[in-house]
């Protein structure tokens, strides 16, 4: 069968080509400084996505959804002089003013909306007046299904947090039959709408539990669960996919396409994994980088960029922003994870490597591949982006007008050996 046919033989499913933003830092960030502010941030790309190619769909506004952690599990609200007043007669001449803890708990405050991102004013209201030290942020392109907010990103249970850019191959030839069949009953309920990658969360929560670990733990919902548990169930989720794609008959396999895009992240309020992953041992996953230092800042007005041009052209327009990422040092405050760069300063942003996974925890971030049967041990191999295009994704730098051969990790020089785990300042980029 030609590869034209095979691409066209493709069971498309709901969620192939979204975009995705992760920040973590030290301190929390107003949201608008990632959703809405910056020229190229996640808002922009819901209808402006300089990495796809889908000419058919070529907007990202089938809903959107931002997930946040509060900057404190719990603060405290100063009761008003009447009731210390009150409080004061009725102790009979105590003098000390209670405070009242509101604990606002561990799990993420979640916002979904089915208007695109670009034309809902609510957004931008609510980014513009929120804090928070952990944020996801999604915008959908919906080849199919239902346009509603259950099949908005991120879904959540507890205190963690999911979402995912890509798809399921042969979801609808049996590999969603499979899914739906293999995790507990506990999890199977709690899946409101029906895309793929809501069910993928709920395989990830099955993989937890078969890890010895539940997922509605109060105390680790808390005090978190770990980077190891949360990187192992990740890995278990994408090995149990790769399992119920090998169970199809295979006359399917053999007549259809059924490779598998799966760049997930899942949060616990304390640490971030996320994978760029196809289930290919040849062919690109869709596009992934990171960006780490010390502040995320608005360039001024007069700021010049692209090259250093000082005409009025390159200066940042009224109303958006040029943001930079700085390093006063060697450590890492700051973590941002994007499907697309939120600047065009190539030196901001490393490629995340094909089949890994980027776990951020301490702000500390660790990178391991994923040893699996689509594994590539050769440093020199250059995978194809044919499949990643034909699913509207494309790999690149990202920078506006010019192409790079700059590979994953490849500007750190201090990490010098795939066999090793290198330290850059206050992170670690493990490649081990």
């Amino acid at each position: 069968m030609s590869s034209h046919s095979t691409e066209n033989s493709r069971a498309k499913d709901d969620d192939e080509m979204c975009r995705f933003l992760i920040y973590s830092g030290h301190t929390p960030i107003l949201l608008s400084h990632l959703i809405t502010s910056p020229t190229h941030s996640i808002l922009t790309q819901s209808y402006d996505s300089r990495l796809r190619l889908d000419q058919t769909r070529p907007h990202n506004g089938d809903g959107f959804g931002v997930g946040y952690y509060t900057a404190a599990p719990a603060r405290r609200r100063r009761k008003s002089a009447a009731e210390a007043t009150e409080q004061l007669l009725q102790s009979r001449g105590l003098h000390t003013q209670q405070e009242e803890v509101i604990d606002l708990g561990p799990e993420p405050c979640i916002f979904t909306s089915t208007i695109p991102a670009w034309n809902c004013k609510n957004l931008e209201r609510l980014a513009s007046k929120t804090v928070s030290p952990l944020v996801f942020a999604h915008v959908r392109a919906s080849t199919e299904g239902a346009l509603s907010d259950s099949n908005c990103h991120p879904f959540s249970r507890g205190a963690l947090m999911w979402m995912h850019n890509g798809g399921i191959g042969g979801w609808k030839l049996g590999v969603k039959r499979r899914l739906v069949a293999d995790v507990g009953d506990k999890w199977f309920e709690g899946v409101s709408g029906s895309t793929d990658s809501e069910w993928a969360f709920a395989l990830f929560l099955d993989c937890l539990e078969k890890l010895g670990v539940d997922a509605d733990d109060e105390v680790k919902q808390r005090d978190g669960f770990g980077h190891t548990v949360l990187r192992k169930a990740m890995l278990r989720t994408i090995e149990r996919i790769n399992g119920y794609r090998r169970a199809l008959p295979e006359a399917v396999r053999q007549s259809s396409d059924t490779r598998s895009l799966l760049n997930f992240a899942v949060a616990d309020g304390k640490t971030v994994v996320c994978t760029r992953y196809v289930s290919s041992k040849t062919d690109e996953a869709a596009s992934l980088f990171f960006s780490s230092g010390t502040s995320w800042r608005e360039q001024s007005a007069s700021t010049t960029i692209l090259g250093g041009s000082s005409s009025s052209s390159s200066k940042r327009q009224a109303g958006k922003g040029e943001y930079k990422m700085e390093r006063r040092d060697k450590g890492a405050d700051i973590v941002l994870v994007a499907s697309e760069p939120l600047t065009f300063e190539r030196d901001n942003w490393v490629t995340v490597p094909t089949n890994s996974v980027l776990t951020i925890h301490n702000q500390t971030v660790l990178i391991h591949p994923i040893l699996d049967e689509y594994y590539n041990p050769s440093p020199s191999f250059v995978r194809s982006s044919r499949f990643a295009a034909g699913e509207g994704q494309i790999i690149g730098d990202g920078v506006v007008g010019e192409k790079s051969g700059k590979g994953a990790i490849g500007r750190e020089s201090e990490v010098e050996g795939l066999g090793a785990a290198a330290p850059i300042g206050r992170r670690m980029v493990a490649v081990s």
